[in-house]
């Protein structure tokens, strides 16, 4: 039995103002041929299908015309979980339909908290069966946790009062719907993987900059170990790290990654989608231990299989002179590239005359230069100077950084003022 681990699709993100809708579609396309090549029997998709609670009605369309032909293949079962980008109730809408595709969509998590829990954790429990109709995996597939999921405010919190309650509350969570998975499996009275998925962001995990990765909570990045996950779980699936990478010592532990870079931090980063094949105790021979006692994660394969790049992107960093002969030297490869530029000589240099200087340059070639920061220029004025001035570049804190300094907010008081502004974001990021 194999199972297909992707996550952080971010369907309709745009990157400096450029659509990515081709690079997307060449993805799909892909997937959809690796899972065919590599006869897998289920896809796990673990968070941020798309990059806004508001998809346009292009990245709808990839992704619905990519289930369709996912279920005509020789995949039997999707399951997808919500990300911190995903708005629950827009995947949720239309789950029961897709159901009718072995299209499992989780959006929510179970309304309640601690012992509140009852039958409504069964929605998170998925017992996916084979072609005769037999049990062949449970799936406790639980969506990104928001903070008002998991904890109950209460009044005089201090902010590591309140990040030991989120991080006890989706311990809590999982706890919870591992017990019931472990009460189901007694129940069917059969031998078959445990397998969870999650949407969060594990103590020690790799970031880069500029991939676009929020903090989850406010005043907290509430970072939950490993060892929130029992080891009857025969694989854990984890999203919203970008960078691909197994949590701790646990190779059955760990982040697909995206499979697209998201800025241009990720440029040179190799992507990739993880492929987990089981096996039962009469074929053990092909797997890490042919013992008949294993537990399933030691009866399973992990194989990482390279995305390829559909849209090379580069950053070109340096001074003028270094900046050109780069340029050139692509050029002169017939490279087909996006280019980030950051200008960071230490003459001072027009924007303007810097920005026709590398038009020249690109003139003629198959480089695209998206964006051209002037570090030097940065460091004299509060905002960066170019003539394709957007915020892509900037996160929200940023933002509202510069704006402190440009009213002369006095130290003492922008604590508690960046404090209230991120309670803010975060209210806006939670609403569905």
């Amino acid at each position: 039995m194999k199972i297909l681990h992707t996550s952080d699709w971010h369907l309709g993100r745009a990157l400096y103002g450029r659509k990515r809708h081709a690079e997307f579609e060449h993805f799909l396309d892909w997937l959809l041929k690796t899972i065919v090549q590599e006869q897998v029997d289920m896809l796990l998709v673990a968070g941020d299908v798309f990059d806004t609670g508001t998809p346009g009605n292009t990245a709808q369309a990839m992704y619905y015309r990519f289930l369709h032909r996912v279920a005509a293949s020789c995949c039997r079962h999707v399951v997808i979980i919500a990300g911190n980008h995903d708005s629950p109730s827009f995947l949720n809408a239309p789950k029961e339909l897709l159901k009718a595709l072995d299209v499992h969509v989780v959006g929510s998590p179970a309304e309640g908290l601690g012992d509140a829990w009852g039958d409504e954790l069964r929605d998170e429990l998925l017992i996916l069966r084979d072609a005769p109709g037999n049990p062949e995996m449970i799936v406790c597939a639980v969506p990104y946790l928001r903070d008002r999921d998991i904890r109950t405010a209460e009044a005089g919190e201090s902010i590591a009062d309140k990040e030991r309650k989120l991080i006890e509350g989706i311990r809590n969570h999982y706890a919870g719907i591992v017990s019931l998975a472990r009460q189901k499996r007694a129940a069917l009275d059969v031998d078959i993987p445990m397998v969870a998925m999650g949407h969060l962001f594990t103590a020690g995990g790799k970031t880069i900059e500029g991939d676009g990765v929020r903090e989850l909570y406010v005043g907290s990045l509430a970072h939950v170990a490993a060892n929130i996950f029992p080891d009857d779980l025969a694989y854990v699936a984890l999203g919203h790290l970008h960078v691909p990478q197994q949590v701790g010592d646990s190779c059955n532990v760990r982040y697909s990654g995206s499979p697209l870079p998201m800025g241009f931090g990720e440029a040179g980063q190799q992507k990739n989608v993880v492929i987990v094949e089981f096996f039962s105790p009469e074929t053990a021979s092909g797997a890490q231990s042919n013992e008949q006692t294993a537990g399933w994660r030691e009866r399973s394969l992990i194989k990482l299989i390279p995305v390829p790049v559909f849209q090379k992107l580069e950053r070109v960093q340096g001074d003028l002179a270094l900046i050109l002969n780069r340029i050139r030297e692509l050029a002169e490869n017939n490279t087909q590239a996006w280019l980030e530029v950051i200008y960071d000589g230490d003459a001072v240099t027009p924007a303007g005359d810097l920005r026709q200087s590398l038009d020249d340059a690109v003139n003629g070639t198959q480089l695209d230069i998206l964006c051209v920061k002037n570090s030097r220029a940065m460091n004299r004025v509060l905002h960066r100077v170019c003539d394709r001035e957007t915020l892509d570049d900037l996160n929200v804190k940023d933002v509202f950084a510069r704006c402190l300094a440009a009213h002369d907010v006095p130290p003492a008081q922008q604590p508690e003022l960046i404090a209230a502004y991120d309670e803010i974001v975060h209210a806006l990021y939670a609403t569905d």
